[in-house]
């Protein structure tokens, strides 16, 4: 029986296994976000938070002690030159797994481990940028016409006529620019049934 044993064999042998995990730690540490189902998931946090509790403090039998177990020198170098400095004063728990749902090919739980420090995705609080639409500025509406023609003082009556008179060319404007885009389309369209 197994009772009481915690280890995730995750449908290998130890040594593939231990292959997987060693490759995946590599992976996460490199990229600093990876993803993989649940179940792996779970196995590589396990796998990785003693090793990142290792890289904090730099010393030859730790490099060493870490290489046994990531088998790559790149991945040990980028642990203990980058990794360290962000998670110095973190206390454990330096990952995070994020569920993403179910994939497409056999419905496996699929998700998102990450290395907490370095999403950058939670750090910017900038306030979204307001969009903006290509129709120009509003236009002024009747009652603030109104209120102009209200005043009796000449500026006011002037300043009125000038707002009609832009308006009256604006909207002289529009029906030409709409008549000119309706002979583009109809030369459009009898090009393609021409080559058609």
């Amino acid at each position: 029986m197994r009772h009481g044993k915690k280890v995730a064999h995750l449908g290998r042998t130890n040594t593939h296994r231990k292959a997987m995990l060693a490759n995946m730690a590599s992976s996460l540490i490199e990229h600093k976000r990876i993803n993989t189902t649940v179940a792996k998931a779970k196995a590589l946090k396990q796998f990785v938070e003693p090793l990142i509790t290792r890289s904090k403090e730099d010393s030859t039998h730790n490099r060493r002690v870490v290489f046994r177990s990531l088998r790559n020198k790149y991945a040990v170098t980028e642990l203990f030159r980058i990794v360290s400095d962000k998670v110095g004063d973190r206390p454990g728990g330096y990952t995070r797994i994020i569920k993403l749902g179910n994939r497409l090919g056999d419905n496996a739980d699929m998700a998102l481990i990450e290395l907490v420090d370095f999403n950058e995705v939670y750090k910017n609080d900038k306030p979204k940028k307001k969009k903006s639409r290509r129709r120009g500025a509003k236009k002024a509406t009747h009652t603030e016409v109104e209120a102009e023609l209200i005043d009796d003082s000449p500026v006011a009556e002037e300043a009125a006529t000038e707002t009609a008179a832009t308006e009256a060319t604006a909207a002289d404007v529009a029906p030409k620019n709409e008549a000119a885009t309706e002979e583009a389309d109809e030369a459009s369209t009898s090009e393609d049934e021409n080559k058609a």
